[in-house]
């Protein structure tokens, strides 16, 4: 142990120079991205500016300024089963709060600039039920106002002020378009499938927005030719920090390190299309470019999500903590491995996705890693839409009951009418149904009202429902709905 410890920072190493962008900095950008790029053959040649979301909470910490006073560099700790790895990563060379949209801007507007990774979350996309922009969301309509605003004068000052994710990345494009600046491409980190398209999709569709109001010259047509989107699978199970990591670090290191990440020692990332101005090679860090992402984002995204959360939902309900414990309960490992044959019967043999789901046991049974149910509930209005009702029709189209969707849905349900407190983006949506005439209809119809209404798949839902929530049944309230999400890709 080093009673004095050292602080965390550059010494004689140049940093490289800024090349990627990324919106988003938090535990899963540090675990995974910034790690492949700090692990890639030319990581020398690039460097990550780095912008968070929203401002801290109050007694938050500040995720971006800590890390500007270390220069960017922060500790990865692998947690294993044998113990803890620890290693100092530099690839992040900035880091900024999120509201500095005049930075965003200026560094879209470099032409060095060649990558803009993101991890929002998925709420963070701003997404309507039918995957387009949501035009009826008030922070997204008062972003597009004001870029309307900003396309009749040539002040870059205009450009700035965005709030939303969409907002600030179509911001800085059109600061990119005016300054001549080449092309890019946008790499969406987050647990959607068809990422990339629904990117790409949703940014076209917002920059037709702007260019109805009058926008001088076409930023839809800029960003067709000009912006090259990728689809991505991503997998590190990166649970939030335990209040002493930081000591923990300390003793085992000698540094000082306010910011540090714990994460599992498994990696995955799988990308799929063109980068026109160059990315780093991540393939050395043990990423995969392929032809095709989607069997390996719905692999990921089914067993390994789907999992996590049926086992937020009914893990919580039965009082369990963490992943690690709720895996242990006979009658939760029962139903995940129920799903995990759901879902296969939908994934291309060749995927093997027995061997990936006994990984994943192995994974999810390591206790070192403190993944709580909490994090993984968060949004979860979304996430069931998202990781579970893709399996749920295709199984109810071939008339099979999926006992194992089924109950995370209905685990989902139940938590809300058991009063539990979640986090969810659409919490005054969760609210209202909660306190409607009939709770369980209206929380089942904000999911897919076609799905359950009056079919043997929602009747059987609605028993488990019943059988969840026991003596609170006759309960019409929710816990405490926060809005917004904490969670981070898993």
């Amino acid at each position: 142990m080093t009673a004095d410890p050292r602080p965390l920072r550059r010494d004689t190493a140049p940093a490289a120079p800024p090349r990627l962008v990324h919106l988003g900095l938090g535990a899963f950008h540090r675990a995974h991205q910034a790690w492949y790029t700090a692990r890639a053959d030319d990581a020398a040649e690039w460097g990550i500016v780095a912008f968070g979301g929203r401002a801290p909470r109050p007694g938050d910490l500040d995720v971006p300024a800590a890390l500007a006073r270390q220069d960017g560099l922060y500790t990865l700790v692998e947690r294993s089963e044998d113990g803890d790895a620890f290693t100092v990563v530099d690839s992040i060379v900035a880091a900024h709060p999120g509201p500095r949209t005049d930075l965003i801007n200026a560094h879209l507007a470099d032409p060095r600039t060649a990558v803009v990774t993101l991890t929002i979350t998925e709420a963070g996309y701003r997404l309507a039920p039918d995957g387009g922009p949501d035009l009826a969301d008030p922070a997204l309509l008062a972003d597009l106002a004001r870029l309307r605003e900003a396309s009749a004068v040539d002040d870059p000052a205009a450009l700035t002020g965005a709030t939303t994710a969409p907002g600030r990345l179509l911001a800085g494009l059109e600061a990119r378009r005016r300054a001549g600046a080449g092309p890019i491409a946008l790499v969406p980190c987050d647990n959607l499938p068809g990422n990339g398209a629904l990117l790409r999709g949703g940014l076209l569709a917002l920059a037709a927005e702007v260019d109805a109001g009058g926008h001088h010259g076409s930023l839809a047509s800029w960003l067709a030719d000009h912006a090259s989107v990728i689809s991505t699978s991503v997998d590190r199970i990166t649970p939030r920090a335990e209040p002493d990591l930081a000591e923990t670090v300390r003793r085992a290191t000698g540094r000082s390190d306010a910011v540090p990440v714990v994460t599992e020692p498994f990696s995955d990332w799988v990308l799929e299309g063109e980068f026109p101005a160059g990315r780093p090679a991540w393939e050395a860090a043990g990423a995969l470019v392929v032809d095709d992402v989607e069997p390996f984002e719905s692999r990921k995204l089914w067993l390994l999500n789907g999992a996590h959360s049926l086992l937020a939902y009914a893990g919580l309900l039965a009082d369990h903590v963490t992943v690690a414990q709720a895996i242990e309960d006979p009658t939760l490992r029962r139903a995940v491995e129920g799903w995990w044959s759901e879902a296969a019967r939908h994934l291309p043999a060749d995927l093997d996705a027995a061997a990936y789901s006994r990984a994943l046991l192995a994974r999810f049974r390591n206790h070192r890693v403190e993944h709580r149910l909490a994090q993984i509930s968060a949004d979860g209005s979304a996430k069931i839409r998202l990781r579970i009702l893709p399996v749920l029709r295709a199984e109810a189209d071939a008339g099979r009951a999926a006992p194992g969707a089924e109950l995370a849905v209905a685990a989902w349900v139940a938590a809300h009418r058991r009063g539990l407190p979640l986090v969810d983006a659409a919490g005054d949506d969760v609210a209202r149904a909660c306190s409607a005439a009939e709770p369980v209809e209206a929380l089942l119809a904000m999911l897919d009202p076609a799905l359950f209404a009056g079919t043997p798949v929602g009747a059987r839902v609605r028993d488990g429902v019943r059988r969840l929530v026991g003596a609170a049944e006759g309960s019409r309230h929710c816990g405490e709905i926060s809005p917004g999400a904490t969670a981070r890709p898993a």
